[in-house]
């Protein structure tokens, strides 16, 4: 018995002696609730709508004029009115408005409405689609409206299997490259090579190189299990070299910023807390599980400079919409800032670790 207290006694003060794991231990728990139940399950509104009239410029319809007017009124719309259907669809296509309602002119047949719908993004197509019922219900209007998506029919395993490639990338690198370098220094692996002839930016160059293959493999084994699991398909060259464009940049920035905090930290579970919040944050914001626009504004702010934003919507954008490079270009861009910004400090951060 006296053994056991023993024991126990010295356990509990370890525990008490050391703030951060109590902090994090009552805080985490938090964390989780604050950002897991807000990122998910919140209102989808102001979702960008093109309205357009065939032969806008005969004669504008009252159901035309009245909708318009219902929907401007609506928080589930955000309106842009166009001259013509051709340049509503093309902004439809390049991700500019969500969906796109095309009224019947007087001359029409019928009164039904075409409504044009980005298929890609979960939950707003039958947003949209219910909210012009509504207000076609409202107007007292027995309307049909023939909706089209334009990326086909894309389940929810759709949707989210995309983003599971960039979790693969944050849990290899977190698993196999923060945790690795903290092992390897707490075995002494780390200054064994100081007494050796390689150079130390060798040794950083080369630690980030092995975390970057590792992660870009997991990357790519999660991406051939999802294709047949997920039913998504690539469907040409361009777009798997794109896609491994858009993993390798991911894969290099993710690790180069676990190195950062691994080379700062003395334990693997100060190490593993703090990166695990932080891949519950990027993750989380990233529109992997749930669209950024049912996201509370305070949340919305962080996707900004969450680089796993932009990695997930430049997959969605060639895996899902078969888009080609220039429709990336904006995510390559803020990934390569961000790789090249964490980089340097991976760099900086493991050499004052081995001087």
């Amino acid at each position: 018995m006296s053994g056991t207290l023993a024991v126990f006694e010295r356990d509990f003060k370890k525990f008490i002696k050391t703030p951060f794991m109590i902090v994090m231990t009552l805080m985490f728990p938090i964390f989780y609730l604050i950002i897991f139940g807000n990122a998910m399950g919140g209102n989808i509104d102001h979702i960008p709508i093109g309205v357009t009239q065939e032969d806008l410029f005969d004669n504008s319809t009252p159901l035309y004029e009245s909708a318009i007017e219902k929907m401007k009124q609506s928080i589930v719309f955000d309106v842009t009115v166009y001259s013509n259907e051709q340049n509503a669809k093309q902004d439809l296509s390049e991700g500019k408005i969500k969906a796109v309602a095309v009224f019947p002119s007087e001359y029409s047949q019928g009164n039904e409405v075409q409504l044009y719908v980005d298929s890609s993004e979960y939950l707003i197509p039958a947003i949209v689609d219910s909210g012009l019922s509504s207000i076609f219900n409202s107007l007292k209007v027995q309307s049909k409206t023939r909706t089209t998506k334009i990326y086909g029919d894309i389940d929810y395993i759709q949707f989210f299997g995309v983003g599971v490639m960039v979790m693969a990338i944050f849990m290899s690198s977190m698993m196999g490259g923060g945790m690795s370098l903290i092992r390897d220094r707490e075995m002494g692996i780390i200054e064994g090579y100081l007494v050796t002839p390689v150079k130390r930016s060798s040794i950083i160059i080369g630690t980030i190189a092995s975390g970057t293959v590792k992660a870009l493999v997991a990357a790519l084994l999660i991406l051939m299990l999802t294709i047949p699991v997920a039913g998504i398909a690539i469907k040409s060259i361009e777009g798997f070299l794109l896609v491994l464009l858009v993993l390798s940049l991911t894969s290099i920035g993710i690790i180069s910023f676990v190195v950062a905090f691994a080379s700062r930290l003395a334990s693997q579970w100060a190490f593993s807390s703090i990166v695990s919040f932080l891949n519950l944050l990027l993750f989380m914001t990233s529109g992997a599980f749930y669209p950024i626009q049912g996201m509370p504004t305070w949340l919305q702010y962080i996707t900004w400079i969450n680089p796993e934003a932009y990695a997930v919507h430049a997959l969605r954008s060639v895996i899902l919409r078969n888009q080609g490079f220039n429709f990336i270009m904006f995510d390559l861009i803020a990934l390569s800032i961000f790789t090249a910004i964490v980089v340097a400090i991976g760099i900086s951060s493991f050499r004052r670790t081995l001087e």
